[in-house]
């Protein structure tokens, strides 16, 4: 384990009588791998609900009679549920546990994808997608939880392992929704249906694995006392963090930028006369790209005393790919689906930082929900105004100038939650 995940994982000794050690001697010797597996699992499923539908979105909208207003607050859905399921999540965590509330939000994924590919009009479209998405929500803040919790020796580790297997499945879905959907008669509700089954299998590992954790969490808390019960409502203030409002706006506007791309990327390809088919592999370029970054991104970042360097090359990318698909989109499809891949790897970015501004497990948890459900509410405007200046103005000249112009704070906000500082310093929360 590297110095600053040591750094990151310490914590004084008041929090260390409220927060207990692993249940490394509770859990049965199966858990561990399992778990691994269902780490992989879920977040394999974190992402397919929204980058399917990305890839079929001109279909989906032709097929349910959406206007572009209508299809733009379609693709502002993801953030909402994220901001005000994600905000949530601790609370349901101290109830429940964090395993189970991942098991329940699996379940959810998996009953919101079975459900929307036969709504018949916008509105039930729409409540099955935001289903799926609260499941996603609840998942997204509590896997670092669980990393924290079941491998405190891996946290760098098993945090790239699971970001790897977010942009993997990110990737697989936009990749082969369109292949798979014409192998299969065409229809493209077949084809977002056909994503339900991948939350089946990972809702169905999680069902034992939340049964053996609670069995554990019991075992040690009959063995320890009541005294060990997690304080996962201690911690500071972060609304008085600089640094914590710094992270949560540069999570929202890297968010804004991510769901946009996700959401409209093909259709701007589309438009530039690239097949539908074409258009999803360079959304899947776009998306794949995060597989071997983001693993390196947080063991690059841990390494270093100050991320902002990182934020500010990610953002330069980005503002390339942005350049490019404004004067030559067709011609240039591939380089820039590759640069605004890499810029996209702000999300590790901004999950390692996370972990490394904050000193006590209870800062950590408080700082992931606030930095992610306030940077998701941030985030909710972004694809609807898109989706009305494309409807508007008829192009995307204007909206390409807006993503290219968010990108200028995105790089100033990165610089200062990249500073060396915690949380805990700056509310006064000395060792």
């Amino acid at each position: 384990m590297s110095d600053e995940e040591t750094k990151t994982l310490a914590r004084p000794a008041a929090d260390r009588a409220t927060v207990p050690a692993p249940p490394a001697t509770a859990q049965p010797a199966w858990l561990g791998p399992v778990l691994i597996v269902g780490i992989v699992l879920a977040a394999l499923n974190l992402r397919p609900a929204i980058t399917s539908l990305g890839a079929l979105f001109e279909e989906t909208r032709t097929g349910l009679g959406m206007s572009g207003t209508v299809a733009g607050l379609i693709t502002s859905v993801p953030a909402l549920c994220f901001a005000v399921f994600g905000v949530t999540a601790p609370r349901l965590s101290r109830r429940f546990g964090p395993v189970a509330v991942v098991c329940a939000g699996m379940a959810a994924v998996a009953a919101g994808l079975l459900i929307r590919p036969f709504a018949d009009g916008a509105a039930g479209f729409l409540a099955a997608s935001a289903l799926s998405l609260a499941g996603i929500a609840l998942t997204n803040v509590l896997l670092p939880v669980i990393v924290k919790r079941y491998f405190p020796d891996r946290v760098g580790t098993m945090t790239g392992l699971y970001s790897m297997a977010l942009a993997a499945g990110t990737s697989l879905a936009a990749a082969a929704t369109v292949p798979l959907t014409d192998a299969l008669g065409g229809s493209w509700r077949t084809g977002l249906l056909m994503w339900a089954s991948l939350a089946l299998v990972a809702a169905l590992l999680w069902l034992p694995i939340a049964r053996a954790a609670r069995r554990a969490d019991r075992a040690q808390a009959a063995g320890s006392g009541a005294g060990a019960a997690v304080r996962t409502d201690a911690g500071p203030r972060v609304t008085r963090s600089r640094t914590a409002w710094a992270l949560a706006c540069y999570f929202g506007l890297q968010a804004t930028g991510a769901y946009i791309t996700m959401g409209w990327l093909p259709q701007i390809f589309r438009d530039a006369g690239v097949s539908a088919s074409t258009a999803g592999v360079l959304l899947a370029v776009t998306m794949v790209m995060g597989v071997p970054l983001a693993f390196v991104i947080p063991g690059l970042a841990g390494r270093m005393r100050n991320q902002g360097a990182i934020a500010v090359t990610l953002g330069l990318f980005g503002l390339t790919g942005y350049l490019g698909l404004s004067f030559a989109p067709a011609a240039g499809a591939w380089a820039w689906a590759l640069l605004l891949g890499v810029s996209n790897c702000a999300f590790p970015l901004v999950i390692t930082m996370i972990g490394l501004r904050a000193k006590s497990p209870a800062g950590v948890v408080k700082l992931s929900a606030f930095a992610q459900s306030t940077g998701y509410l941030i985030s909710i405007p972004g694809p609807l105004v898109v989706g009305t200046l494309y409807q508007h103005s008829g192009g995307w000249d204007l909206p390409l100038a807006l993503m290219a112009g968010l990108l200028v704070p995105q790089i100033a906000l990165g610089v200062l939650a990249g500073r060396d500082r915690t949380i805990e310093d700056e509310c006064g929360m000395r060792d």
